[in-house]
């Protein structure tokens, strides 16, 4: 699953576009290396996103194209 689509669908970032904008200005690390949104995001994958002064860093534990929003926060842990 392309990693814009992984943040909108796990709920880590609200909409598309920002995740999107997140990887264009390299926020965004997969496995410690910066990656763009087209990036594939696999289980077990370490994601790391800067928000502000706030660095986020997650462990991918499910890829799903859809889920319901209760159990968003079953798709990753955080670290």
């Amino acid at each position: 699953m392309r990693l814009d689509k992984y943040l909108k669908v796990s709920r880590i970032i609200k909409r598309r576009t920002v995740a999107n904008e997140a990887c264009d200005a390299g926020r965004v690390t997969i496995n410690g290396r910066p990656a763009k949104a087209s990036a594939d995001v696999k289980k077990g994958d370490i994601l790391e996103i800067q928000f502000g002064l706030k660095p986020v860093k997650v462990r991918v534990l499910s890829v799903q194209e859809t889920v319901k929003k209760e159990e968003a926060g079953k798709m990753y842990e955080s670290l």
